[in-house]
């Protein structure tokens, strides 16, 4: 009977910490185009801590649902709801079509509209956080760096981000394509060394930034490594509190990760937990 009533109780408790999901809220519009999230928000009077997701692909490419096969920022849904987190995860306009710096303007237009609709979605303002991976993990660090009073979020976690695309752009001896879609321009002259400079997040990190977890494979191949370690370090050289999770073998992309890091996301989790504690433990 007490396995019985443990078994009832722990469903009870799984059913409560899943969040049902709300998808393509429009957030926004710009250039006619209509801005839209998915939202899922535990159960309960809250205030909940958010955290507003970034999917990747190539800043042409992705979705915020994950997709068919459930990748970009999808291995994260479940980890969050389960921990009692709101997440909104956002869909911005894609390049070609629309050039830098439309993909940060459109996630600064999301983390106004969470900020505005807290009350309505049970979100404690003042912990919200930023994640991103790929060319979301550069949009969110980028964000970051070009924070308002208006666009300010608590905490940031990019995963595998290009943070200095001249650094990158060595490492390739020269441009790639979706660098080429980003600003369209397919020369490194001055002109596109100084576009890729201004969307670097790593020449903008100043004192009183957000806490960043750098999220990294170490064995990525799409895009180094090495974008995660000297943006740490700079980030450490201006007094920002900042944390480096490294992947051991990790390609890019999250898929493939649980078998080679069973536990990264529950230790995301778990720093966003200690990052933005709620009010009885400040």
């Amino acid at each position: 009977m007490h396995l019985r009533l443990s078994i009832f109780f722990l469903c009870l408790a799984t059913a409560a910490a899943t969040a049902a999901v709300q998808t393509d809220i429009e957030y926004g519009r710009a250039d006619g185009v209509s801005l839209k999230l998915d939202a899922a928000v535990p159960d309960g009077a809250g205030p909940f801590p958010a955290v507003i997701l970034v999917h990747g692909g190539g800043w042409t490419g992705g979705d915020k649902s994950g997709g068919p096969k459930k990748g970009y920022m999808a291995p994260m849904h479940e980890p969050l709801s389960a921990a009692g987190f709101a997440w909104f995860s956002i869909n911005y306009r894609l390049a070609p079509t629309f050039r830098h710096p439309a993909q940060v303007e459109d996630v600064e237009t999301a983390i106004r509209w969470v900020r505005a609709n807290a009350e309505k979605y049970r979100i404690d303002p003042k912990r919200i956080a930023l994640s991103g991976e790929s060319a979301g993990g550069h949009l969110v660090a980028l964000a970051v760096v070009r924070q308002t009073p208006a666009t300010r979020v608590d905490a940031v976690v990019p995963f595998y981000g290009v943070f200095d695309f001249a650094a990158e752009a060595k490492r390739r001896d020269g441009l790639i394509p979706s660098f080429n879609k980003l600003f369209g321009r397919d020369v490194l002259d001055d002109t596109m060394q100084k576009m890729m400079r201004e969307a670097s997040p790593v020449h903008f990190v100043k004192p009183g930034l957000p806490p960043f977890l750098l999220v990294h494979g170490t064995a990525d191949q799409t895009v180094s490594y090495q974008q995660s370690v000297d943006l740490l370090a700079r980030l450490h050289t201006a007094g920002v509190p900042a944390e480096l999770l490294p992947i051991k073998d990790g390609p890019h992309g999250m898929l493939p990760w649980p078998r080679l890091a069973p536990d990264f996301a529950d230790q995301v989790v778990a720093w966003l937990k200690k990052t933005l504690p709620d009010s009885a433990k400040r």
